[in-house]
């Protein structure tokens, strides 16, 4: 079985989330499993974060939602497939 999977850091939460959420939201038919992950110091939220994405369907949608993502500031996601 092949794995498809976008990893998403980012940078600046409070700044990019709701971007980053109406994103994930548009291409949701794309994503299979989501994982969120993020540091918790002393109580206090982390402003960086992790995404953990299993995508699956055709190529060009994941290509659009990749390139959506990393034109938003302190965004970046890579693919992988495994």
């Amino acid at each position: 079985m092949e794995y498809k999977v976008v990893l998403v850091k980012v940078e600046q939460r409070t700044d990019s989330a709701e971007m980053v959420q109406r994103i994930l939201t548009d291409f949701g038919c794309s994503i299979k499993v989501r994982l969120g992950l993020h540091d918790v110091p002393c109580n206090t939220c982390s402003p960086a974060g992790l995404l953990f994405l299993q995508v699956s369907g055709d190529a060009e949608p994941i290509k659009e939602m990749m390139d959506e993502l990393n034109n938003v500031d302190s965004v970046t996601a890579k693919y992988l497939e495994i």
